[in-house]
């Protein structure tokens, strides 16, 4: 059965799954916010993303992830990988994100357990890299992958000084716990 209908459906897996994307993108939006408009190019090495690129992969990785599910499977280009996009300006990566939240939301629901369950396969250039449930690339993916990237950019916001939002707990510039 195509997951690709425009009805919703009823998944634990899901909805669990749903609400850990909800609660992890106020933490997530909170470390977008401070991305400075004036070090969207700076890098911490020459090997890595720069600070925009970083945070628009981030942005986009909802939208993106939860859009190569729909199907049983999905062919990779690489060259996509190559070269990230820059964003114009943080503006430009936090409605991304927000949008790419709406969209995972809208797909993540054309799921029932069985589909969500039901075997996905990544391809390139014809070949299988992987198949797994498709449950389980979202958790791998769309989560844990989102969370290292974030992780990522912390750290780039603490090479350029900029205070460090809580985000499992206190950082060494903001204490939720404090009163």
């Amino acid at each position: 059965m195509s997951q690709a209908t425009s009805q919703e459906k009823s998944s634990q897996i899901i909805d669990a799954m749903l609400g850990e994307l909800e609660r992890e993108a106020k933490t997530t939006l909170r470390v977008l916010e401070r991305v400075p408009d004036d070090k969207l190019s700076w890098k911490p090495h020459e090997k890595s993303m720069s600070l925009g690129q970083l945070a628009l992969h981030i942005a986009n990785t909802p939208a993106g992830v939860s859009r190569m599910v729909l199907q049983d499977s999905y062919e990779l280009n690489p060259a996509a990988f190559r070269e990230q996009p820059s964003p114009a300006s943080r503006a430009e990566v936090i409605a991304a994100f927000q949008q790419g939240l709406s969209q995972a939301r809208e797909n993540l629901q054309r799921f029932d357990d069985a589909s969500a369950m039901s075997t996905w396969t990544l391809t390139s250039s014809g070949k299988q890299i992987m198949a797994a449930p498709k449950a389980a690339f979202l958790r791998n993916v769309l989560l844990n992958h989102s969370y290292h990237h974030r992780g990522q950019l912390s750290v780039y916001l603490r090479l350029l000084n900029i205070p460090v939002p809580s985000i499992y707990g206190p950082s060494a510039d903001e204490n939720p716990f404090a009163g």
